[in-house]
């Protein structure tokens, strides 16, 4: 199977099935892949952002970034405050990117390379996110989920 599209959106509601986003100007519920862990409703919440996966007729979720508070950070890591992780050390996926203590930015798990991932900031507008959908992509191909994603 080729790739979909992959974009961003942002949660909105969320439930066991799908969730409500926001994304490119227009509100829209999605249903998660089925290898979306779950509880969903406890796991995804509003404003997470979420990667969306497009082909032609069906969407679905397949990834999701924490909206995590920064904390501080060094030249190794960035520690953040997310709810229900609490205190993380993440390692920024671009290297040269500042977090500044009370900002925002994007946390993920699962991921290679690190335990947990320091995007970019947290944003209004899911087109504007500077996330890692590259490697979200690269996972789903590497291990040949694709098809069990839309199945």
């Amino acid at each position: 199977m080729i790739a979909p599209r992959l974009r961003c959106g942002i949660v909105l509601r969320s439930d066991e099935d799908a969730c409500q986003v926001t994304a490119g100007g227009k509100i829209a519920s999605i249903r998660y892949a089925p290898q979306f862990p779950g509880p969903r409703r406890e796991r995804v919440l509003p404003g997470h952002l979420v990667a969306i996966a497009e082909t032609a007729g069906a969407a679905v979720v397949v990834w999701r970034w924490y909206d995590a508070v920064v904390l501080g950070g060094d030249a190794r890591s960035v520690q953040l405050w997310e709810p229900a992780h609490g205190e993380v050390a993440a390692r920024r996926r671009r290297p040269g990117q500042q977090h500044g203590p009370g900002s925002r930015a994007y946390l993920s798990a699962g991921l290679t390379g690190a335990d947990w991932w320091v995007a970019g900031k947290a944003v209004d507008r899911a087109d504007d996110a500077e996330v890692e959908l590259d490697e979200v992509e690269r996972l789903y191909t590497e291990h040949d989920m694709w098809g069990f994603a839309f199945g």
